[in-house]
């Protein structure tokens, strides 16, 4: 349940008013009351009730019964309960027909017109979220674990482990495909917020008059297609995360509404004018140079250094080529289980293949391709064959050089696709190549790195993985 509930108390009876709001408030409510119906109307108009407790006679011309139909009117989601020193079905049948959601005959049990309203109330967010937790309950349990085995970001995680449980909100930039979702599920799913909602919302994929209702929910009436009231992603996510993908695609005018909830910690549903409360942590992610935008105006930049108390940047897939083969083992547990199968590993040709990739896609791609690899694949190892035959991976351009391997002579300064060849050699030529090259540019791994057009850290690793030996006694770059 919600962490502080607002109750509404509608009673001519000062003392039923006064016992009922000692009651409640020591229960954790937040609670109003009042007597006369017009004041009842003006309450639920200017604050936000989750509940109202409703005597069936009241002084005036108008009854609780024309006060149940006129604030459903108003607040659609309130739950009422109707109090009636009446023990009469008819007028208990028409309570109920016009919205209200349990009645309690005079004198007042406490207790059970409290049991009435927490079972409604959680009834209420049972209806409202069972669509979102379908949805997401799979990715809760399935897809925060961050994998790495590279150092920085290894260093990066242990100082996400020391704020993520601080009300604060952090930036995570990088390379599509690089895992921004899966680290801002870890924040949330390691957090102390764990156990409340981790909401998303991809602010490249809609428009700015449906962004608006996503994040903030509408009114019903509020404009053309809006037939009933709808909850926003900051409603939802009250006490969770909201994660907000591709952040800097958001425009100007709704970065100006989002930096007022940042401030304020409160907003109004498009087409309302009540303020709703929310206590959300905010994680926004972009893999565009908010920096850049903000110079070209953009880009906020009071809402940048809100969104950035925390930053962190993940360095894309060739740039971490020691991740390749754990994220890899992972792949393959994760879609053996998916479908069914027996896949144990990649051969190491196969391995050597992935590990040269330049990953434009980065890990997105990496699980595209071991995806394939284990649906398609009849055997328990993988081979480079499966992964090119299959079309899973680079088609295999070099084939002269796949002749020449046995050769003793074999023509280094021939080979036209360094990468590829170094993707599709056994690893004792991969090896052979590797040092050629390496003597050949006096060992400047720079030089080297650019000339086989793989990355300086990739090679660092090659020579490693392939212990390449004396190489510490060569000048280096």
């Amino acid at each position: 349940m919600k962490d502080k509930y607002s109750l509404l108390i509608i009673d001519d009876e000062k003392g039923i008013q006064h016992g009922l709001k000692t009651f409640f408030n020591k229960r954790g409510f937040n609670v109003f009351t009042t007597g006369k119906y017009d004041e009842a109307i003006r309450i639920v108009k200017e604050k936000n009730i989750d509940a109202a407790v409703v005597d069936i006679r009241l002084k005036g011309n108008k009854n609780g019964i024309d006060l149940i139909s006129e604030l459903k009117k108003l607040e659609p989601d309130i739950i009422e309960i109707v109090i009636t020193g009446y023990s009469s079905v008819d007028t208990a049948v028409t309570s109920m027909k016009l919205g209200a959601s349990d009645y309690i005959v005079k004198p007042i049990d406490n207790q059970k017109l409290l049991d009435a309203i927490v079972k409604n109330l959680e009834m209420r967010n049972l209806k409202n979220e069972n669509i979102f937790l379908r949805n997401e309950i799979l990715s809760r349990y399935d897809s925060f674990d961050f994998i790495t085995e590279n150092e920085e970001l290894k260093a990066e995680l242990r100082k996400i482990d020391r704020i993520k449980d601080k009300p604060i909100t952090v930036l995570i930039t990088g390379e599509t495909g690089t895992g921004k979702e899966i680290l801002s599920r870890y924040i949330h799913f390691t957090s102390n917020r764990k156990d409340k909602r981790f909401v998303t919302i991809n602010c490249a994929a809609l428009s700015r008059e449906l962004l608006l209702s996503e994040l903030f929910g509408h009114e019903k009436g509020s404009f053309t297609g809006a037939i009933e009231r709808k909850m926003g992603k900051f409603e939802i996510a009250h006490g969770g995360t909201l994660f907000l993908d591709e952040i800097g695609d958001m425009s100007l005018n709704i970065q100006s509404k989002l930096l007022r909830v940042i401030e304020e910690n409160s907003f109004e549903r498009v087409g309302g004018t009540k303020r709703i409360e929310v206590d959300v942590r905010l994680i926004a992610a972009t893999n565009k140079d908010l920096r850049r935008m903000m110079k070209e105006g953009k880009f906020r930049e009071d809402l940048y250094y809100r969104i950035a108390v925390f930053s962190v940047n993940i360095p894309p897939l060739r740039d971490r080529p020691e991740d390749i083969p754990i994220l890899i083992r992972h792949f393959i547990k994760k879609y053996n289980k998916k479908y069914n199968k027996n896949v144990i590993d990649l051969n190491n040709d196969a391995y050597n293949a992935l590990i040269s990739h330049n990953w434009p896609g980065n890990v997105r791609e990496l699980e595209n391709i071991v995806n394939q690899a284990v649906l398609l694949s009849d055997s328990e190892i993988i081979n480079l064959d499966e992964l090119v035959n299959g079309r899973i991976f680079i088609p295999i351009q070099n084939d002269k050089i796949l002749q020449n391997e046995r050769k003793d002579d074999f023509e280094f300064d021939k080979i036209k696709d360094l990468k590829m060849a170094i993707a599709n050699l056994s690893k004792d030529y991969e090896k052979k190549i590797l040092h050629y090259y390496l003597e050949k540019n006096n060992f400047n791994k720079s030089k080297t790195a650019r000339e086989l057009g793989i990355t300086r850290k990739t090679l660092d690793f090659k020579i490693r993985s392939l212990n390449i030996q004396d190489i510490h006694r060569r000048p280096q770059s």
